[in-house]
């Protein structure tokens, strides 16, 4: 049995946001970062992550640069938008709500 796990339904997007909050990133990195600062626990498969990082940039949350990785490779490389904080926000928030939510039924029952 693994010790990864996938992650929950509704919270890729805020792992996503949140991961590029202070740099631009490119996919296959923020997918690394992520599995890197969850003490490896959480996986974002690429068959998840893209199909998300083009619905937040649909939404105007992120946008989309071309450049090159640190092995120069061409790459896409994505950054919140205004918009895209202010969403980060309230997706932390709700998240935030959530969570409380479960802990308390688990402490509880």
């Amino acid at each position: 049995m693994s010790d990864q796990t996938d992650v929950l339904p509704g919270t890729l997007d805020l792992l996503i946001m949140r991961t590029i909050a202070f740099e631009p990133m490119h996919g296959w990195a923020i997918a690394q970062r992520i599995h890197q600062i969850s003490n490896d626990l959480l996986r974002i498969q690429q068959g998840s992550l893209y199909p998300a990082l083009h619905r937040l940039e649909h939404q105007g949350w992120i946008t989309a640069e071309w450049g090159a990785s640190d092995n120069n490779r061409r790459a896409r490389f994505y950054a919140l938008t205004r918009a895209g904080r202010r969403q980060l926000t309230t997706e932390v928030a709700k998240w935030e709500r959530l969570s409380a939510g479960v802990n308390l039924v688990l402490q509880r029952t």
